[in-house]
């Protein structure tokens, strides 16, 4: 059995190993706005950041798996018969685990167009009620995020910029009584630039 999975492990190397591959370290921007707010609520993206690494398996078609640690940020209004309840920012520390595959729709030496999609999980490790005018905490979000993402990779050389987009598809907030009725999920639009290490044009 020891030998078998000695075999297995060093075909997977080896196959690794043989196939184009590429290390893209990058650090971007990102507008991480909420869905359906509630009755005199409002919802608006301010600009966060984040930071990884994607990997990429493959030439034309590719597998492009990934981490990313960010910080994103979301003004909240809450109005009631034009009278100011609350307002604030509300602030979310996680970590984006990627599993995108994608397409080189134009692949050359000096320049490569990809699209990408495929599911992400974002993993929720802080929340910040900025002002403490909010009443968030913690306990009020759902501890991770499954979403649906698409993008665009313009790579030119070393260098290579990727604007993309997430949609929700999991609920925002938990099964808090407080917050359970609240259907919002996340719509987030990023940026980021980074570099390519290794060869995608290996034959």
């Amino acid at each position: 059995m020891k030998k078998q999975i000695v075999l297995i492990a060093a075909t997977l190397i080896g196959t690794a190993a043989a196939a184009q591959f590429q290390v893209n370290p990058q650090a971007g921007v990102v507008f991480q706005n909420l869905t359906s707010p509630e009755p005199g609520v409002e919802y608006k993206a301010n600009i966060g950041w984040q930071l990884g690494a994607d990997l990429r398996f493959g030439d034309r078609f590719f597998f492009q798996p990934g981490a990313h640690f960010g910080r994103s940020s979301t003004a909240i209004k809450a109005v009631n018969n034009d009278t100011l309840l609350y307002e604030g920012d509300l602030v979310r520390t996680s970590l984006k685990l990627n599993a995108l595959v994608g397409y080189r729709l134009i692949d050359s030496y000096q320049f490569d167009l990809r699209f990408l999609a495929g599911p992400t999980y974002n993993v929720i490790l802080s929340v910040d009620d900025r002002d403490d005018r909010i009443g968030y905490n913690r306990g009020d979000f759902s501890n991770g995020s499954l979403n649906l993402d698409a993008a665009l990779g313009f790579d030119m050389g070393l260098v290579t910029v990727q604007p993309g987009v997430s949609f929700g598809l999991s609920k925002v907030f938990s099964d808090n009584p407080v917050v359970s009725d609240i259907g919002s999920r996340y719509l987030t639009y990023g940026l980021t630039i980074g570099v390519n290490l290794g060869d995608d044009d290996k034959d």
